[in-house]
């Protein structure tokens, strides 16, 4: 198989500047008029919708925990056909992974691809002291290769004159402090790439400021991978998906998207918002903002639509964002909505952090497509919460996260389910999905 070119853009520390690097590379190397495939550490969705806005092609995430190291490189080989170079984003730190570990950190990621990885390093505050910094990010794990570096929020010729001094490891960039760019963010993160393009506009400095043919060399000295497994074709069973996707449901792993459509299904894409229900078999609702609309939300047909549905035996599945959507009221700081009242809950909206961090869970009865006794892993992060029925019945156990009520996620009513968990999908449940659909379609 061809080398594909690869470089992994990680960090001291999230706020280092990550961020404005690789959206600023990934931008440069397009105008350069490269085929770019970007790549996103961690089970983040925010970053991504900016990696495809500025590369036109889509970005996708890379979680050894969710995924495994094998899916990993599955992932992105196949995503990387026709690509000139992949750019990967780290999340965190280089070393920051699951519980202390090096578990699904960037360097974990880095070394699955045997890719080589640019530092971005803040050097506000500091000159020479950048250097010890570096040294021991580069020494730290001799098994990942920090190849070079790029410093970061340089504030003048003097400041940069001073850490130019010391020799660490190979410099490929000196970024000013710019405070004309930036991304707005809210609760969950950077606002989408629906909202702003700031991120695209740091292509021009990267190119300015960056040794960017040098970037392309380091990425080209990356080795051949191994062949990864064929992906099967993909079936046709003529089911169809309902998937909510506007800017209250926006939140889906690429990944995810493509297995359904393996599986068989044709994927239908409405607006809750503003739409009625399409001619669908079943419903895939997934995270985003539906506080930020829940009026339009509350005022649109097409929550009854999906109470009948459900009604009438359709499976639904639902995430974050489509499991309040699915809870009888929303409360928000503007007031009481009332959503597709399916699941016997009522969600509210706070200002803390309700659930953050990866989730492991055991499927102990109910829910489309989910066997008894599997195991789904997958992301949570919400600000909502959730006041159950007493007797509300719930579908996963979780061994390890916070879902709905501290235990337990999953809420089942007749072929719907809803859960807090951001699931990474498996082939299993895809195809359990689409069986689900053509059971319905057929009854």
């Amino acid at each position: 198989m061809r080398p594909i070119p690869r470089i992994v853009v990680a960090g001291t520390q999230s706020g280092c500047g990550k961020t404005t690097l690789a959206s600023g590379l990934m931008a440069a190397l397009a105008a350069r008029g490269l085929a770019v495939q970007p790549f996103k550490v961690g089970p983040d969705f925010i970053d991504p919708t900016h990696h495809s806005a500025i590369c036109g092609r889509t970005s996708r995430n890379l979680d050894p925990f969710m995924m495994g190291e094998a899916g990993v490189r599955e992932t992105f080989q196949r995503a990387c056909r026709g690509a000139d170079i992949a750019v990967v984003e780290g999340v965190m730190g280089l070393y920051d992974g699951l519980d202390g570990t090096d578990m699904a950190s960037t360097a974990h990621v880095a070394k699955i691809l045997d890719a080589p990885a640019l530092l971005a390093v803040d050097a506000k505050g500091a000159s020479r002291s950048v250097h010890a910094t570096v040294r021991g990010y580069a020494g730290f794990d001799p098994e990942v290769r920090v190849a070079g570096v790029v410093f970061n929020r340089i504030g003048s010729p003097r400041h940069r004159a001073l850490i130019e001094a010391t020799q660490s490891l190979p410099v490929y960039g000196w970024i000013p402090r710019r405070s004309d760019l930036a991304v707005a963010s809210r609760h969950l993160g950077l606002a989408m790439a629906a909202e702003t393009d700031a991120l695209a506009q740091f292509g021009p400095v990267v190119e300015e400021v960056c040794n960017v043919s040098g970037i392309l060399d380091l990425a080209r000295s990356a080795p051949p991978l191994p062949a990864a497994p064929e992906v099967p074709d993909r079936r046709e069973v003529g089911i169809r998906i309902g998937v909510a996707d506007d800017a209250a449901f926006c939140f889906y792993y690429p990944d995810n998207l493509d297995r359904l459509r393996r599986a068989g299904a044709d994927l239908i894409s409405f607006s809750p918002a503003s739409d009625r229900l399409p001619d669908v078999d079943a419903l895939y609702l997934g995270g985003g903002y539906p506080e930020l609309h829940a009026a339009a939300l509350a005022a649109s047909r097409c929550r009854e639509d999906i109470r009948w549905a459900v009604d009438d035996g359709m499976p639904v599945y639902a995430e974050c964002g489509g499991l309040v959507y699915l809870a009888e009221k929303l409360a928000t700081g503007d007031g009481d909505f009332p959503m597709a009242g399916v699941l016997p809950a009522d969600a509210a909206m706070t200002n803390r952090i309700q659930g953050l961090g990866y989730v492991e869970a055991r499927v102990v009865g109910g829910g489309p497509a989910l066997a008894p006794g599997s195991l789904v892993r997958g992301h949570e992060f919400h600000y909502s919460r959730l006041d159950c029925a007493p007797d509300a019945r719930f579908a996963l156990e979780l061994l390890r996260g916070r879902g709905i009520d501290g235990g337990r996620d999953g809420l089942v009513v007749q072929n719907t389910i809803g859960q807090y968990t951001h699931a990474y999908f498996t082939e299993g449940f895809a195809e359990g999905l689409v069986r689900a659909a053509t059971a319905y379609r057929r009854s």
